[in-house]
């Protein structure tokens, strides 16, 4: 008689306001974890600052112990918190969690002189600027097309001490990246105490020290006495974020200082760039997988 597998999962289809509901449920009836993902092949961008977007439909796993018999839990799960179930448990072997998620990331090129690099990876050059950064959820590590973009046009125009602010900082990658490059002075903000936390946890780990990177929220009384004096501002944001801060980041810039955006879709770049039209003309710089990068430079 073999034996029974190590865990198995229930896997469901719900919209996204049933999904904390249906959440809820599954936790109390044993589950060990609950597993989100896109159903429809709907864009999402990484969380931004203190958001938790979900996708129109998600694709809910829940995973359980192999001991139990589930049947019922699939019998009794509440109608109105699904649009559709599996009929039966789907066994999952075991396997060495921790190995399988390292061996999904890799060092990344970002540009001619920029590697990221999992902290569990040596260096491919140990002579390249490496930024250790280990790959997660919440703020952005590279894996991202608007993040990557980001980090190829930091390192193609960072080659001498200018002055950067890197708003949505996020893990501070961006920002972090800058400095290793050779920038001067940084100042990365972000609304989410989170983040600030992460990207100063970041920068130390990078040896990136608080006199040459600072973290601070937007109404911090620091933010004002960069206005007109930032050489390169960069924000991976959101397209409606970005439109609604545009006198923000404007105001940020010094004469000839250059701006960085991303966070949108190719459809949403128009929007963004009228928002910004009458001080900082801005072009498409860079497109990934359906996601651009605009830059445009405020006039002298």
């Amino acid at each position: 008689m073999s034996a029974p597998p190590s865990w198995q999962e229930l896997h469901f289809t719900a919209k996204k306001d049933q999904v904390a509901a249906l959440e809820s449920w599954l936790f109390e009836c044993g589950a060990l974890s609950v597993t989100l993902e896109d159903d429809a092949d709907q864009p999402l961008l990484e969380p931004g600052p203190g958001e938790t977007p979900l996708w129109e439909s998600v694709s809910v796993t829940a995973l359980f112990d192999g001991d139990l018999s589930l049947y019922s839990v699939i019998n009794a799960v509440p109608s109105h918190l699904v649009v559709t179930r599996e009929a039966q448990p789907i066994p999952v072997a075991d396997r060495e969690w921790t190995r399988v998620w390292e061996e999904q990331f890799h060092p990344m090129q970002m540009g001619e002189r920029l590697w990221v690099c999992p902290s569990w990876t040596a260096p491919p050059d140990p002579a390249a600027v490496n930024i250790l950064l280990d790959p997660g959820l919440a703020f952005g590590t590279g894996t991202h097309p608007t993040t990557a973009m980001c980090l190829r046009a930091i390192d193609a125009c960072v080659s001498h001490p200018i002055r950067v602010v890197d708003y949505g900082c996020g893990s501070g990658i961006l920002g972090i990246a800058a400095a290793r490059l050779g920038s001067g002075p940084v100042l990365a903000i972000d609304n989410d105490p989170q983040a600030l936390v992460a990207s100063r946890a970041n920068a130390e780990t990078n040896g990136v020290g608080e006199d040459h990177f600072s973290v601070v929220m937007p109404n911090d009384s620091a933010v004002p006495h960069w206005a007109g004096t930032t050489d390169l501002v960069v924000a991976n944001i959101l397209a409606g974020p970005l439109v609604n801060l545009a006198p923000t980041l404007v105001s940020l810039l010094a004469p000839s200082g250059q701006l960085l955006l991303a966070g949108l879709l190719e459809d949403q770049a128009n929007q963004v760039i009228d928002a910004y039209a009458n001080q900082v003309p801005l072009k498409i710089a860079a497109q990934e997988d359906g996601w651009v990068l605009l830059s445009g430079q405020r006039a002298a």
